[in-house]
């Protein structure tokens, strides 16, 4: 079987070059038979294509080559099986991902409660208390707000960098988009509208008179809802999951991670970050299309 790791900078990094030799000597090592390398963008991106090594021990060896050699650096690396590489369906989790807001921390802050909010985001994030009750715990606490703070909270949603060109050349390449978070409808809609996924995923933060009840619609967007949105919207396309691209930041994103042919933990909590199978740490959305074998003549800036 044929693999290829693609190493991917933050920003223009001059020692690519020096990285990518010594990569290319640590899999040799290892006992890996390299084919061509391709560069997809200079000083950003480029791809190694070997054989007779699995693609987690490569990138293993890759780590620890780029940290022998370049000492502190912002290059990311993906290693990954060459056939099927460009999925044609994206399942997209979106706070702290496709946007750099939590927006339950945004809704709290107009009641001065964003660090104690921000602190049960981060450990519910980090798989260290319940996804379902850390939510309705923190919405409880945005009872009696008014209505009109929504659209207030909307106005403060910042786009990652990179998302736009992301959804622009999936789909402009034939992939089905999905933005699938356990955040709110009345935020995803947005989200979804403004960068033209296809569909959006979410859970409905319920109003009663003008004011936030402090409850959340049933059902609840749970880890398990991520991973039966991954297999239901794969079936209706008639993929296989080989096809499909995940990312996400949370623990309530590891089940359709680990299920996705390509799943990316992206700028994660470290508990997520140390299961995912693969990572980004330094660079920014337009990672996934390189990882993906795009160069960046192919790729959509808007």
């Amino acid at each position: 079987m044929t693999n290829v790791l693609t190493l991917i900078a933050a920003a223009p990094e001059p020692r690519l070059t020096l990285a990518a030799a010594a990569v290319a000597e640590a899999l040799a090592r290892l006992g890996a038979v390299l084919g061509r390398s391709e560069t997809l963008a200079p000083d950003i991106a480029r791809d190694f294509f070997f054989t007779e090594l699995a693609a987690d021990q490569a990138e293993a060896a890759a780590r620890l080559a780029l940290a022998a050699a370049l000492g502190a650096h912002r290059i990311d690396l993906v290693a990954q099986g060459a056939a099927d590489r460009r999925k044609r369906l994206l399942l997209a989790d979106m706070e702290s991902t496709i946007i750099e807001n939590e927006m339950l921390d945004e809704l709290a802050d107009f009641l001065g409660l964003r660090e104690e909010v921000a602190e049960i985001t981060r450990r519910a994030m980090n798989d260290e208390i319940d996804f379902t009750a850390a939510l309705k715990a923190r919405v409880a606490l945005l009872k009696g707000l008014p209505e009109s703070v929504l659209a207030e909270a909307a106005s403060r949603i910042r786009i990652a960098p990179g998302a736009a060109a992301l959804v622009a050349t999936m789909r402009a390449n034939g992939a089905r988009t999905a933005l699938v978070s356990g955040g709110f409808r009345v935020f995803t809609s947005l989200v979804r509208d403004r960068l033209g996924f296809d569909c959006d995923v979410a859970n409905e933060l319920l109003v009663a008179e003008g004011r936030l009840a402090g409850r959340v619609g049933t059902p609840i967007v749970t880890r398990e809802t991520k991973l039966a949105s991954l297999t239901q919207f794969a079936a209706e396309r008639g993929l296989g999951l080989a096809s499909t691209l995940a990312v996400g930041d949370g623990a309530n994103d590891l089940p359709m991670l680990d299920a996705a042919g390509l799943g990316i933990a992206y700028r994660a909590k470290p508990a997520v970050a140390a299961r995912a199978r693969n990572r980004i740490d330094h660079a920014d959305l337009t990672a996934l299309l390189y990882a993906q074998g795009y160069a960046a003549a192919e790729i959509i800036f808007s």
